[in-house]
């Protein structure tokens, strides 16, 4: 499946600032509106951690939503390595709108750029094989395209965006279908185009997934030595994908075994929120 990118989710990005100022700022900020409106302040952005950043666009359609007049000079770029006190940003423009936005703007700039400092993270730990990371659907709910985009500013790639635009058949697929061969029948019956992927527990399983034509198979948790047979057995006539179960400590012995891919849920659901802060002076 192909990365997302900024130019695909232009409609994306402003539905999630708008439901996000909908939710911060309601019927109106009361508590901006104590400043006179002709008020002028500058405004900085910076990070008190080392992260991956990632966020801009949102950040910026945040501030095209509350105050267009508001200028923003960016020191930074999604998928640049921060340093602990770095400058981000330098924000100048009506004091209200920058009171108003700043709280939408440092919750997507913190929760991307976690995504993205997670996902540089694992990218780390696989240097140097050629094994592609992948997300999984474990997203923040209304956040996924976003944080599937950060995923790939860390340098990871997106699995399946939802459950749309390709087939991962599961167990209970298989049993409710009458097994692998009958399920990759009926997905290519129904959908031709789409890539059709099927997790199987056991080399059995896989043998049955390679004969049925599978495009991709994942192997869950399956032992070290059980996904080196896989790789073996498949030889190059599927892609194989390893998932269940996988962390820091394993991730490298697997990637080692030779599968193509490796899904980890934790890229965008085992985040924490990069502390990054807005000072603001009034002019």
């Amino acid at each position: 499946m192909p990365n997302l990118t900024l130019a695909s989710l232009h409609t994306s990005i402003e539905e999630d600032v708008r439901r996000a100022l909908t939710e911060d700022v309601g019927s109106g900020d009361i508590t901006a509106a104590l400043i006179p409106a002709e008020r002028q302040a500058q405004a900085r952005i910076i990070t008190r951690e080392p992260a991956v950043f990632c966020g801009v666009a949102w950040a910026n359609e945040v501030l095209r939503q509350v105050d267009p007049k508001i200028h923003a000079d960016w020191h930074a770029a999604d998928g640049d390595q921060l340093q602990a006190n770095q400058t981000l940003c330098l924000l100048q423009g009506p004091a209200r709108g920058l009171l108003t936005a700043e709280r939408s703007i440092l919750n997507f700039l913190q929760t991307l750029s976690a995504t993205a400092t997670r996902s540089r993270h694992f990218a780390n730990l696989v240097e140097g094989t050629n094994v592609r990371l992948l997300d999984t659907r474990k997203t923040l709910p209304g956040l996924r395209l976003a944080q599937k985009y950060a995923v790939t500013c860390g340098g990871c790639d997106n699995h399946r965006i939802g459950l749309y635009d390709a087939f991962l058949i599961k167990e209970n697929h298989i049993a409710t279908c009458g097994g692998i061969a009958q399920a990759i029948t009926a997905a290519r019956a129904l959908a031709p185009g789409k890539p059709v992927e099927v997790e199987v527990e056991s080399l059995d399983e896989l043998r049955q997934a390679l004969e049925a034509g599978a495009d991709i198979i994942m192997l869950d948790e399956l032992s070290l030595e059980d996904m080196r047979t896989a790789v073996q057995l498949t030889a190059g006539r599927a892609k194989l994908e390893a998932s269940g179960g996988i962390n820091e400590t394993t991730l490298r012995s697997v990637a080692e075994t030779g599968v193509d891919y490796i899904s980890i849920g934790s890229l965008t659901k085992d985040i924490k929120a990069v502390d990054l802060s807005m000072r603001l002076h009034l002019l």
